[in-house]
């Protein structure tokens, strides 16, 4: 299972990316969604890897959200940059580190 935080918003953003956002129930920032581990997932995260960060969610990560959708905080601590991808900011793929992030940000 996924998880992934929306982290920028739609200014500047194209049409395609804003309907792909919307498809994953990421309309707001700070929103974790939890995604199933298959290719259409992967397809549209990889779609919208510039405005989110997402990775493998943890079994209590699952558990904290397990609503389907949880509304966050900004992070304690603050992001590293929202411009660039990892490992220099939190943009893009983060893998086991989407649970720090989650848990800094309230879950």
């Amino acid at each position: 299972m996924y998880a992934a935080i929306r982290l920028r918003s739609g200014i500047k953003m194209r049409k395609e990316e804003k309907d792909t956002l919307k498809s994953l129930r990421l309309t707001r920032k700070n929103t974790l969604v939890l995604l199933p581990d298959t290719k259409a997932s992967m397809g549209m995260l990889h779609k919208v890897d510039n405005f989110i960060a997402w990775g493998t969610a943890s079994q209590e990560t699952e558990k904290a959200a397990s609503s389907g959708r949880a509304r966050l905080k900004t992070p304690k601590g603050g992001l590293k940059s929202v411009k660039q991808k990892a490992p220099k900011g939190d943009i893009g793929y983060l893998g086991e580190k989407i649970n720090d992030l989650a848990k800094r940000m309230g879950l």
